[in-house]
């Protein structure tokens, strides 16, 4: 199986914006930005799709919140409100599968989406 490009940025074997990074989570700044503020979170754990979740995940996804919301609040956008989004599978929009949260703000985001 092709790596994806998500796994090639956690190898570094491609070049990412890095917004934060530990043993297990990797933040960047998305390439295709829709908002001012549009950073990718990603566990370095390859999980292909939010169905392919399982129990042992938990703590996992909560960190992806939890850093989320602190990247909020050094991007000064906690007050005024962001969003949040996990896409799952093609009709979901997602279009890399390794499982990845996008963090927007910066502007007012309108519901719905799409």
């Amino acid at each position: 199986m092709e790596k994806t490009i998500f796994k090639k940025i956690i190898d570094k074997e491609i070049p990412a914006d890095l917004i934060y990074e530990d043993d297990d989570v990797l933040a960047f700044n998305d390439i295709s930005s829709q908002a001012p503020v549009h950073i990718l979170i990603i566990p370095k754990l390859e999980i292909p799709t939010l169905n392919d979740l399982e129990k042992s995940h938990d703590l996992l996804i909560g960190k992806i919140i939890r850093i989320a919301k602190n990247i909020a609040k050094e991007k000064d956008i906690e007050k005024k409100g962001y969003r949040l989004i996990f896409n799952c599978n093609q009709d979901g929009g997602q279009t890399v599968f390794h499982l990845h949260c996008h963090l927007m703000g910066g502007r007012k985001l309108n519901w719905p989406p799409g």
